[in-house]
This record gives structure tokens, sequence and C-alpha cells, in this order.
């Protein structure tokens, strides 16, 4: 029976390769559909969705009479369904509750056709509050979030947007902030522009914490701790070129941030930042600039110690950087950086944090992104060789728009083809230049996020001020896939049993098979290269990934006689800094070929301080003896399953089709059930000891609107509140969530 269930889930994944094969080509780009608006922000919602945000402009696609800017993504057929959103939410920040709902920060105020102010101005006539023709809402306050839901559910209230600032908001309006999830799954939100352009300050610099109105230098908490939001003075000391500032948690609970060329550890609860070394070459890694930048996999092997790697970017000088107008150079003509270091801001030996010098990349590159894999390297696309982020008119040299080579782009040279950086290399043999080139240049508005089989989906490109089909780098409506090296091998992607719901800091540890079958070689090999690791993608923006980072599970392994491997994986580690309370993607890697990844939630699904247990204890491995008789049969049988099931695989390709893999399973399975069963079986037993549970996803019986909102993120109801800089509330009704209807 065992023999016969793996069989049907490996007949299963066949089906799913055999009938995808021709594309899944490692190092390809795959054009696999229409988003329907460009994808300047998205995120994994769970195994079936991807969510996409565009900001306001004019795209084809209409929802309720107006534009959409916003859509659920189906990953299996690569399908768009439009979702309405009220307000404006060009260039927000994002991160995941612990519940695994979502949510944006921020936004720009009301726009109107070619980003024109909208119809409706705020006081003072430097903004609006809404626009007639685009319909839009002013969403520099606005906290967005989505409940995402399993297929069929799209149309359905529950997993709509919810935004509304009457009820929900932040205390100051933030374009470009930058957000990192806590211990206790809340979120900090850091900076941002009130208003303003291409970086955030004005020249002369004689205002660096406000810029007379148009910067925003503090910070607050979601959900709110009940305090006014507090002056940071890291976003003062780094005015200018502090937009989407680099923040990491550390173990320590401090967070590490990084912009303009400065460096701190920040003690968030008692705003203390203590100064770490600055940037080697003052080269800029934040927006516009727009480095590469990721946590390196944190893992048993380096006791979960956080290094952040920091590539590309621009060392352009001070004054070249202009002002919120534009830059002062044609940025198009300078030369990305190729120049990578590493940090480690809390040493495990208590030294002092430095910089060090890495490997330089194979070229510079600015807007290049890091997505952190399953095997644990790093790949890095999009992007171009010369210029920055963001778009504008003219620059400080080429006065007139008719002038600009490039249309609004101020950046040049796409780098089409990816690379990949493995950390574990040896200094000099880390990078490597990987796979075809893309057709498609991804310059500013690009993303890319890793999918639950491990591929990548890379959309967007829209370095313009609204729609524009035919400049030089145009509005991108059409997405991709990309395949890294391990689908070299992808029909031999393990199938394993008993992953977790759920998962504890500390505690029992679970037990997870691979049965005979399931993987392919000698069993001990297999049983000593198996791996568990957390993925969480994270929230695609500029070139950056919030929240991103990989945590290796420590795990141990029993082989059994007849060839079955059972692995043992302890719980996250006792420290909910290391990995926060929320969903990843849970793989199982053999051989450096990941399983299909399955979405878990760490932690208790709500928001507060997180159980914490002690770390799990975990027997010693064993591998299979041998020789010995079974083990000699078992070993055959496995070479047979192997050696039949890569055939089948060829064939069923050979063919275009899985129903030929599916009768070579079939055959095998009554073959098997004819001969005798090995001893020594091994089955997983799940949890040892009582897991937490998540608060549910999804709540089909709410019908109503006021019904959504506490079951969404798991936060006490929201209340109309008023900020301090307006004379009532901030008001963008929200929209019904019925597909139809007016503005409420």
């Amino acid at each position: 029976m065992l023999f016969a269930k793996v069989a049907i889930q490996w007949a299963g994944s066949m089906m799913a390769i055999a009938g995808t094969a021709f594309a899944q080509v490692p190092g390809s780009f795959e054009v696999v559909g229409d988003t329907k608006v460009s994808a300047m922000m998205v995120f994994l919602g769970n195994e079936e969705k991807v969510y996409i945000l565009d900001k306001v402009e004019g795209n084809p696609s209409q929802i309720n009479g107006h534009p959409a800017w916003g859509v659920e993504w189906d990953i299996a057929s690569s399908t768009a369904t439009l979702m309405d959103i009220p307000t404006n939410t060009f260039c927000a920040a994002g991160m995941h509750f612990p519940n695994g709902s979502w949510a944006t920060f921020g936004g720009n105020a009301a726009i109107g056709p070619g980003g024109k102010i909208g119809s409706m101005p705020n006081p003072g006539g430097v903004d609006a509050l809404y626009d007639a023709t685009y319909q839009d809402w002013d969403g520099r306050r606005a906290i967005r979030v989505l409940n995402p839901c399993a297929s069929g559910s799209a149309g359905t209230p529950q997993c709509q947007w919810f935004d509304n600032t009457t009820y929900v908001g932040m205390q100051k309006a933030r374009w470009y902030a930058s957000t990192e999830a806590l211990a206790d799954g809340s979120i900090v939100i850091v900076g941002g522009y009130v208003n303003g352009g291409y970086i955030n300050r004005n020249t002369p610099n004689v205002d660096p914490a406000y810029s007379g109105g148009a910067a925003e230098p503090t910070f607050e908490f979601w959900p709110s701790r009940g305090t006014p939001a507090a002056v940071m003075q890291f976003m003062i000391t780094t005015s200018g070129l502090n937009s989407y500032a680099h923040l990491y948690l550390m173990p320590s609970g401090k967070i590490f941030a990084q912009a303009n060329f400065s460096t701190i550890l920040w003690d968030y609860n008692n705003n203390i930042e203590t100064p770490l070394p600055d940037m080697p070459g003052r080269i800029i890694r934040v927006y516009p600039a727009s480095g590469a930048v990721a946590m390196l996999p944190l893992t048993p092997g380096n006791n979960y110690t956080p290094t952040i790697l920091f590539c590309g970017g621009s060392d352009m000088p001070e004054p070249a950087w202009g002002n919120y107008s534009w830059p002062a150079i044609n940025t198009w003509a300078y030369p990305a950086s190729r120049d990578c270091q590493r940090i480690t801001p809390e040493p495990a030996d208590g030294s002092q944090a430095m910089y060090i010098q890495d490997d330089q990349m194979l070229e510079g590159r600015t807007m290049g992104q890091f997505i952190v894999l399953p095997d644990s390297t790093l790949l890095v696309l999009n992007g171009a060789l010369n210029g920055t982020a963001g778009y504008a008119t003219q620059t400080g040299e080429t006065p007139t728009y008719g002038q600009m080579p490039f249309g609004m782009s101020l950046a040049s040279g796409p780098v089409l083809t990816p690379a990949i950086y493995d950390p574990n290399a040896l200094p000099g043999q880390r990078w490597q230049r990987f796979g075809q080139p893309s057709s498609i240049p991804r310059l500013y508005h690009s993303t890319a996020v890793l999918l639950p089989d491990g591929s990548v989906l890379v959309a967007g490109s829209n370095p313009n001020v609204d729609v524009n089909l035919t400049t030089a780098f145009p509005t991108t409506y059409t997405a991709e896939r990309f395949y890294p090296p391990y689908f070299a091998n992808i029909s031999t992607r393990p199938v394993p049993e008993g992953l977790p719901e759920t998962l504890s800091y500390g505690g029992a540890a679970f037990q997870v098979s691979l049965p005979i079958g399931s993987f392919v070689g000698d069993p001990n090999e297999a049983a000593g290269s198996a791996r568990v690791v957390l993925v969480r993608p994270g929230f695609s923006t500029h070139a950056m990934n919030m929240g991103q980072r990989l945590v290796q599970l420590n795990s141990t392994f029993e082989v059994s006689d007849n060839g079955n491997i059972l692995l043992n994986v302890a719980q996250v580690p006792p420290n909910p800094n290391v990995l926060t309370p929320g969903p990843v993607l849970m793989f199982v890697l053999v051989r450096g070929v990941p399983s299909l990844g399955k979405m878990v939630t760490v932690g208790t699904g709500q928001f507060g301080t997180q159980p914490v247990q002690a770390a799990s204890f975990l027997p010693p491995s064993r591998a299979r003896p041998s020789p010995a008789p079974s083990a000699a049969a078992a070993n055959a049988d496995s070479k047979l399953t192997a050696e039949t099931r890569t055939k089948a695989v060829a064939i069923a390709v050979a063919l275009g089709g899985a129903l030929i893999a599916l009768i070579v399973v079939i055959f095998l399975i009554k073959k098997r059930r004819g001969d005798k069963r090995g001893s020594g079986s091994l089955e997983p037993s799940g949890h040892i000891g009582d897991a937490t549970m998540s608060a549910p996803l999804c709540h089909p019986g709410f019908e109503s609107q006021d019904l959504v909102w506490p079951y969404v993120n798991g936060s006490p109801q929201p209340r109309a509140y008023e900020s301090e800089s307006s004379l009532g509330p901030i008001v963008s009704p929200a929209r019904t969530y019925s597909g139809v209807g007016p503005v409420r």
C-alpha cells in the first residue's frame, strides 16, 4: 500500500512535469501570460495565487468604470483576475501578517491621466484627495489588507482588498516607505516621502529632516502601539538617499538598517541607534541606485547568524543625485557598480561588525534583484548596466523631454541574462552566469518572486509616468517564469510525506518521510543530502523583497533496511527574531533538488508574543547497513524504480502527455503488489507533541463587508481616527466588493 500511495503521488507529479516539460528548461525564460496591470509590486499569497499591484495609471483593463491597478494571478493557469483597489498604491511598502494575510502601506496622492494632480485637491493644492477620471483616492496613509483565498473565491467579499482609510490608516503619509516584521508579528514602518519625486531632498538641503514638508523621517507600528510616530535620527542622517531603506531584523531583536552610505543597528523599542561602518566606497544601494540586497541563508552551520549581501547600485558623486525633481547628470551614461560587500551585523564571537569585500558581480547592475532559491543560492536578474531607477522628463544636463534618449527612463543597457551567486563557494568562484537571456527588458518597476515549484515569476517594467507602449522601454504586461539550475534534474524531484501545517518556536521535533520511490539513487546518499528549508519569498518591489529570508531547519535521518528515509526535523529555532511568525514555503531537498513547496504557518497565527520552547531534540542520523540481503534487495528495487521512472518521464515528455507515465506507474504498482514486501518500513508520525494552530485564512460564511476586517488580520476592530495634521477623519470610501457598484 505504501508503494502504491507513493506511486500515485509520483504519477501526479509526473503529470505536472510532463505537461510542462518542454517549457521547464533550466536557465530559460518562459512567457506565461498577460498580467493586465504592470507588476510594480508582487507577493505570493498562497500555493495557488500571486497578487500584483500597479500604480494608478491608464491601464487598458477596466474594473467598475476605471482603470485597474490590481490583479490576482493564478499560478496554474497563468491568468489574471482584476481586483478593485480604491487608493493609489504607487510605490507602497508591504509585509505579511502572522495568519497569512498581507498588507500594503502607503502610496501616493490621487492622480489623474499623465500623472497630473487629481481633480479634488487637498488643502494647499500641492496634491489631491481624489481624481474623477481614474477614480483613485489619496493612498499615502492607506493600510490595505488582503486575505489570500483558494481558487474559485476571487469574487467573494472576504477575498478582496480591504482599503478604507476612514477605519484603517497610518498616522503619517508615506510614499517609498520601508517595512520589517517583528517577533510578535507586528510591523515597523519607516520613513518615506510625503510628496516628492526622484530623491528625498531639496537642493540646497537646508532641512534634512522634513525637506519643507516633503520628507517623513518618522517610524510607527502596525498594529499601533498607541504612541505617536517618532523621529528616527537615521532618516535625517541619510537625508536624500533613504527611500526604501534596507531593514533586517536581527536575532538580538535589533534591526539592521542601511541607507545612503550609512549603516546602523537600531533598538526600535527605545529608539537607540548604534553606528556601524559606512558602506565602502560610499556606494549607494537604496532606491534609486537600487542595488541587489539580500540576507544570506540562515542555517545550523552558521548558527543562524545573519549576513547581509549588497551588490551593485551606483557610486555616482553626491551632487549628481540632484533633488526631488530630477538627477543633475545624464544617469543613463553613468555605469552601475559591480561591487559586492558582505556584513555580519552581530558576529557570534562579539567582534566588531565590518564590511567584507566579496566577489564582484559579472557586470554592473542597477535594479538587479536577488531571489533566494530553495537550494540556498541567490538568483539575480533584471536591471540595467547604466543609470538608476526612477523616471523624469529632463535632467540637469538634458533640459527637454524631446532630448531624452530613452524616453523617461533614467537607465540604459538592460541586463537580460541572470546570474547565480553561491554563498558557500570559495572566494573568486561565487558568481556564475546562468541561462539564456530574456527578450524582455526589466528596468524600473520590475518585480520577481519565488513560486512553490521553485521557478521564479518575473514581471513588470514601466519607467513611465503613465502607460506608454511606444517608448524605448514601454509599460510591460508580459509575465515570464524563469527556471533555475535545479530544473535540470526536476524529474527527480522528491515527494515527501508528513509535512506539517504549522511550526512552533522550539518544541518537539516532527518527522517527514521519503519512501522508496519518492527519490532516486542510493538511499544513504539521498538521506545524507536531504535538507528541509523554509523560504519566505517576501513583498517584491523596486528590486527588493521586503521580508525575504531562508531558514534551514536542523534535521537528522534514519534509513530503513528497505531504503525508506525518515527525516527527524527540528522546529524553528526558539527565537522569533530569527523567523517572524507568518507564512513560509517549506521545501525538502534531495541532492539539491527541491520538492514542491508547501505553505505552512510559523507561530500562533496571531499578533502577540509567541510561545517559545526549548530547542528540538533530534536523535543521531542512522544510515542503512550495507551490505545486507534485505538492503541489497531494496537497493536493487530502488534502482529499478529510479531507472523505470526516468524512462517513463522520457517517454511521456517525448509524446507530450502524462497519460503514458501514469500507465507505466499503474503497471509498476501491480508488479509491486505481486512482490514480497521488505521489512523495516518507517512511517512518519507527524509532530511528536502538540502543535500550535494558525488562524484560518478564509471565512466563506461572511458576506457583509463590515465583518471582513476582524477576520482578515486578527487585530482589534478598527475605529475611525483623526490624523494629527488633518481637520477630521481621512476619508477614502471603500468601494463595494461585489465586483459592481459605485463608490460608497
